[in-house]
């Protein structure tokens, strides 16, 4: 099993492989006049909030965090909110019994492991996202960790496949609107209810964003 970290730049470099830009709604937004973020760039450790005319499979009312983020070499990321319903022993043979649950990162490198945790440098290499929060990290150690019972599934995240953007992709798409940018806490990435993570996440966010959490998934319904 490979580091968290060791793909970023081979991947980016072929940029042909990358998710493609939305093309955007058949339903232009109707928020474009709200406030917005103005002053959050996404940078590490920044989450991604899907605009509610966002209808993209993997996208679609999604809460992105940012673990890499490079002007010439793109942007990586995991979604927080999109979980399979697998436990991590029954897709990754090598992991001993566990009741760890399994996340849908993105839709590129599907038949490969990424994990976030709060376990710093009980995991050597990890990547420090936010404080507190860690990302990649040697996979022997943390097998070993597991193993020994000495981690919970409140420690960790694990997730198949990641999120990624060409350099100057993610700008384009904010430019777009098709996301908004925020603060990350470990326990929005430690989520117990994932699947509510997106509307409690707008509604947290104040009046002018909480009325996206109500918007229907389809809007010809609305």
């Amino acid at each position: 099993m490979n580091n968290g970290k060791d793909f970023v730049v081979k991947v980016l470099n072929n940029a042909s492989k990358l998710r493609k830009s939305p093309k955007g709604s058949d339903v232009k937004s109707l928020f474009y006049t709200m406030k917005e973020h103005k002053h959050n760039k996404p940078t590490s450790g920044k989450l991604l909030i899907s605009e509610p005319a966002l209808r993209d499979f993997y996208f679609g009312r999604s809460v992105v965090l940012l673990v890499e983020h490079h002007n010439k070499e793109g942007t990586i990321g995991l979604i927080l909110n999109k979980p399979i319903h697998l436990k991590l022993n029954q897709v990754v043979k090598e992991f001993p019994d566990n009741d760890f649950p399994l996340f849908l990162g993105g839709p590129v490198h599907p038949e490969r492991l990424f994990y976030l945790h709060t376990l710093g440098d009980k995991v050597p290499g990890s990547i420090e996202l936010i404080p507190g929060l860690f990302w990649g990290g040697e996979i022997n150690k943390l097998m070993e960790l597991i193993g020994l019972n000495l981690v919970t599934p409140e420690e960790v995240r694990f997730f198949i496949g990641y999120s990624g953007w060409e350099p100057d992709q993610l700008e384009k798409e904010m430019k777009e609107k098709s996301w908004v940018v925020t603060q990350c806490s470990i326990d929005t990435v430690i989520s117990r209810h994932p699947e509510k993570l997106w509307s409690n996440m707008l509604k947290e966010m104040g009046n002018d964003y909480a009325i996206w959490a109500n918007f229907p998934s389809d809007p010809i319904l609305n």
